[in-house]
C-alpha cells in the first residue's frame, strides 16, 4: 500500500531562543436540546431528513458562517520539556545548538533547563457545559490550555479525556459563561463524494477564516502514518496549519468532521482529511470519563485480496477479512475461529476490509456478544463471540513490518522461485521457533520471482500448502507437484511470532 506523508495541522512553536514548527498536524448558535446524556445536540434526534446538500442563498455562504462561527473556538497551549542536559555539559551538540540559532560552545550561554512550546488549534463548542471537541494532537502533553471564542472572550480549559489512536479529544472550560454557542453534530455516513463542506478554524493563528471545498472521497486509512482505525474524510477545503480540530460543516450547518491533516506540502496540495464526526461521536460518551477502551476479538488480520480470494475458491470481487493468525487464550480462540476464516459480516453489516472489521469491533464494549458471518472452506458460518478490552500492548501484524531471515541452501522449488531447506534445531532456536516446531526454511529466493513479489522472506517458515501441513521440504515439493501453471499456491508463513497466508502464483503472472 502506497503511502503519504501526513502533516498534522496543529500549529506549533518553541519558545526560550527555540522556534520550531511541530511538522505534524492531522489537521449554530442556539442553545443545545436535550439528548441522550446531555453531552452534544445530534442532528439525527432535532432535524428532519436531510435536504440535498448544496450551497444555500445564492451566490454566499455569508449568512451560514454567520451563524455558525460563534461556536468555533481557537485554542492555544503551552507545553513544557525538561531539557536533557549531556554529561559533563550544560549546552546541546555544536550543530544542533546553531541549528536552532543557540549558542554552540564558546559563544557563550547555557542551553535553559526547559523548553516552551506553544501550539495552536482549532476546536468547537458542543455544549452549555463548556465541552469541546478538538484533536488529541492539539491537547496533548500541554501543561497549559487556553480557549479564545469568536468574540474575543478567553478562558482556561482542562483535558477531560484523549484518544491518540483516533487523535480525538475532548477538553472542558474551568468556569464557562452562560451564553456558550454550540453546534448541531450530523451523520458523517450519509455523505456522498461531492458534497459541499466548509471548513472554520485558526489557520496560521488566523482565527475565523472559513473555506469552501467538497467530499473528495470517504474511508480513506493508511495515508500516513496511521493507525487501524483510522477511517478519514477526503475533502479539497483548504486546511492549514491552526486549522487541527477545527469542524468541517455540511451546507445544513451540522458538523460533520473533525479537520486533522493534511498531505505534506512536498508531495501535494488541496488534500486534507478529517475524522469523521459519526466516529466521535461514538467515542464521546467513553472520553467523557476520561478513557476510551475498546472491543478485542485476538486475531490478527488481512484484506482479502483477489489473490487470496482465489487461492480460498470465492468468487471474484469477494469482499471481508483474512484471519491470518488467533492468539492464544483470546475470545477468537475461545469462539473456534480458525486462520483462513474469512469475515463476511459483524452483526449482520457486511465487512468489506480488515480496516472496517477492526473499527467496528473497536467500538463495540468489552463484554459485548457480536456474531461474525464467516466463510471457512467454503461454506458459510456465524460464530458468536464476546469481545474483551483491548490489551494495552496489543501488537499491529502488518506485511509492511515482517523482516527478513537468514539465507541458506536446499531445495529448489521452481514454481514459486525459492528454496527450502529443513528446520534444524538450531534454526528453530535462531527464529525464536517453539520446540519441535516442524516446517520448511525458505533460505533463498529467486529476485523478482512470484514469492518475493508475493511478499516471502528469507527466513520465513512455511507450514502449509493450500490448507495442508507442511512438515518438511518433501511435503512441499510433493504438493507443488500436484499443482499447474496459473494456480494458486496459498502458503502459510511462520515469521517470528506471527503466522499468515501468502497467495503465490504458480509460474509467476502473465
Amino acid at each position: 500500500m502506497r503511502r503519504f506523508l501526513l502533516t498534522f495541522v496543529a500549529a506549533s512553536t518553541l519558545v526560550a531562543a527555540l522556534v520550531a514548527c511541530t511538522g505534524r498536524d492531522r489537521a449554530g448558535a442556539e442553545q443545545p436540546a436535550a439528548t441522550p446524556g446531555g453531552l452534544f445536540r445530534d442532528a439525527s434526534l432535532t432535524t428532519p431528513a436531510p435536504a440535498e446538500n448544496v450551497v444555500p442563498g445564492g451566490p454566499s455562504l455569508a449568512p451560514l458562517i454567520e451563524r455558525l462561527k460563534p461556536a468555533v473556538v481557537n485554542i492555544s497551549t503551552t507545553t513544557v520539556t525538561k531539557h536533557p542536559r549531556l554529561p559533563g555539559r550544560g549546552r546541546l551538540p555544536e550543530g544542533f545548538e546553531r541549528f536552532f540559532g543557540m549558542p554552540g560552545p564558546g559563544m557563550g550561554g547555557d542551553v535553559p533547563d526547559e523548553l516552551r512550546g506553544q501550539g495552536l488549534g482549532s476546536g468547537f463548542v458542543l455544549n452549555a457545559e463548556g465541552y469541546i471537541l478538538t484533536n488529541n494532537h492539539v491537547v496533548a502533553n500541554a501543561t497549559d490550555i487556553r480557549v479564545k471564542l469568536a468574540d474575543d472572550r478567553e478562558f482556561a480549559a482542562k483535558v477531560v479525556g484523549k484518544d491518540p489512536l483516533t487523535d480525538v479529544a475532548l477538553i472542558k472550560l474551568n468556569a464557562p459563561p452562560r451564553d456558550l454557542p454550540t453546534v448541531v453534530l450530523g451523520d458523517s455516513d450519509a455523505l456522498r463524494q461531492g458534497d459541499f463542506v466548509l471548513a472554520l478554524g485558526s489557520p496560521f493563528g488566523l482565527s475565523g477564516t472559513a473555506t469552501l471545498g467538497i467530499i473528495s472521497a470517504k474511508h480513506r486509512g493508511g495515508v500516513g502514518t496511521t493507525g487501524p482505525y483510522d477511517d478519514f474524510l477526503q475533502t479539497d477545503a483548504a486546511i492549514n496549519p491552526g486549522n487541527s480540530g477545527g469542524p468541517l460543516f455540511n451546507m445544513r450547518g451540522e458538523v460533520v468532521g473533525i479537520n486533522t491533516a493534511i498531505i505534506s506540502p512536498q508531495i501535494g496540495s488541496g488534500i486534507g482529511f478529517a475524522v469523521p464526526i459519526s466516529l466521535a461521536k461514538a467515542l464521546l460518551p467513553q472520553l467523557k470519563t476520561g478513557k476510551v477502551v475498546r472491543g478485542y476479538m485476538g486475531v490478527a488480520l488481512s484484506p482479502l485480496t483477489p489473490d487470496l480470494a482465489q487461492a480460498f475458491g470465492l468468487p471474484a470481487g469477494a469482499k471481508g477479512a483474512v484471519v491470518q493468525q488467533v492468539m492464544p487464550r483470546t475470545p477468537a480462540e475461545k469462539a473456534g475461529l480458525e486462520p483462513g476464516d474469512v469475515i463476511t459480516s459483524l452483526d449482520g453489516k457486511p465487512i468489506d476490509s480488515s480496516s472496517s472489521l477492526s473499527r467496528g469491533v473497536a467500538l463495540v464494549a468489552p463484554g459485548q456478544a457480536v456474531k461474525l458471518g464467516l466463510v471457512r472452506k467454503g461454506s458459510e458460518k456465524t460464530v458468536s463471540l464476546t469481545v474483551t478490552q483491548r490489551p494495552d500492548d496489543e501488537a499491529s501484524i502488518g506485511r509492511e513490518d515482517w523482516d527478513e531471515g537468514q539465507s541458506g541452501e536446499g531445495s529448489k522449488t521452481p514454481k514459486l522461485g525459492f528454496k527450502v531447506a529443513p528446520l534444524s534445531a538450531e534454526a528453530a532456536q535462531e527464529l525464536k521457533l517453539p520446540a519441535n516446531f516442524k516446517g520448511a526454511l525458505v533460505t533463498d529466493l529467486v529476485e523478482g520471482g512470484p514469492a518475493e513479489q508475493a511478499g516471502v522472506a528469507r527466513g520465513d517458515v512455511i507450514v502449509e500448502l493450500n490448507r495442508r501441513p507442511v512438515t518438511k521440504p518433501g511435503d512441499l515439493k510433493g504438493l507443488l507437484d500436484k499443482m499447474k501453471e496459473g494456480d494458486m499456491a496459498l502458503l502459510r508463513v511462520r515469521r517470528g511470532d506471527n503466522t499468515f497466508f501468502v497467495p503465490v502464483p504458480v509460474g509467476g503472472r502473465r
